[in-house]
């Protein structure tokens, strides 16, 4: 039978609805996925996209999201449409859920929720966590190895963030001569205050950055590219952005998650708790290495990347 795409557009309401002649398997229904911002931000949203067509594909399911829904009331109504349409599996792509999710739950036994990164669990609400430590350790190596002026920069999105906490011990335990300049924009996605910290640390020498935050991260990179500075990428690979300017990228496979949470959805494994996932997983990982990296420090990150997941200990704790 051929395959029928059709696409509503209502009010931020979008849905991918595939018709054929096939039901699924198991007891996946219909996908929901809730977005704080937007799709189109190349890093974490975009990525949770990606996990939910995923999804489509394998299981040949209708698949809806919606975007901007920041608040519980916005999430009750999209919880409702989603329901409406016949949903029985809904993502919140963001800490925040956990909370609106921890709300509602128990007026919707027959709902499983999933989000990110939070402490909310019930028997149909599961909390996914990247441990995001160890990915920032090891691309601040790689950020205390190839700097020249010993000058680093840290534009993060929020002080909480694990991998920048990484990146910092990472840097000092590659390079403890290197300086390291941090602020934070207390947004992912207010892109002129992310300009304004990268001015002042460019302004001061710095000369390799990580800008981690979703929707500035890459405009950053590309104002660094024209500086002829480094930069590490941030949730996806962005070497594509240059390869003279993208040391690594630090890699979150948000989209993997969500099929592997769909998975275990569809065959009754889904429990509800928090669950912590990381290298050993194969969810996080490392970007493609710039051309700039010596062949032998790539060696020795990748040999280090294995004994993290053989051990679970970083270098500085072995």
């Amino acid at each position: 039978m051929k395959n029928i795409i059709i696409i509503y557009f209502t009010s931020l309401f979008f849905s991918v609805i595939l018709l054929t002649g096939c039901t699924a398997n198991g007891d996946i229904n219909k996908v929901g996925m809730l977005v704080e911002h937007s799709i189109n931000d190349q890093t974490w949203g975009s990525k949770g996209y990606q996990g939910l067509l995923q999804i489509k594909d394998k299981y040949n399911v209708d698949v809806y999201f919606k975007e901007e829904v920041k608040t519980q009331a916005e999430v009750n109504e999209a919880v409702d449409e989603f329901i409406n349409q016949g949903v029985n599996l809904i993502f919140g792509h963001s800490s925040i859920y956990g909370k609106y999710f921890d709300t509602i739950k128990d007026a919707y036994p027959d709902i499983h929720f999933v989000y990110f990164n939070g402490a909310y669990e019930g028997e149909n609400l599961t909390s996914l966590h990247f441990n995001a430590n160890a990915m920032g350790f090891f691309a601040g190596m790689v950020a205390g190895e190839m700097t020249k002026t010993n000058q680093i920069g840290i534009i993060g999105a929020y002080e909480w963030q694990p991998e920048i906490e990484g990146f910092y011990e990472g840097v000092n335990y590659q390079n403890p001569d290197a300086t390291i300049s941090m602020n934070f924009v207390n947004s992912w996605d207010n892109v002129d205050r992310a300009f304004k910290i990268f001015s002042a640390m460019n302004n001061k020498g710095v000369d390799v950055f990580y800008p981690a935050g979703d929707s500035f991260s890459q405009e950053i990179i590309k104002r660094i590219q024209q500086d002829q500075k480094y930069a590490i990428g941030f949730v996806t690979d962005q070497s594509h952005l240059g390869d003279k300017t993208v040391l690594t990228s630090t890699v979150q496979h948000v989209d993997k998650l969500y099929v592997k949470a769909a998975e275990q959805f569809n065959n009754g494994e889904l429990n509800g708790g928090i669950f912590t996932y990381d290298f050993q997983d194969e969810v996080i990982s490392l970007g493609t290495f710039s051309s700039d990296v010596p062949q032998t420090f790539k060696q020795t990150i990748k040999y280090e990347v294995e004994q993290y997941k053989e051990t679970g200990l970083l270098p500085n704790e072995r």
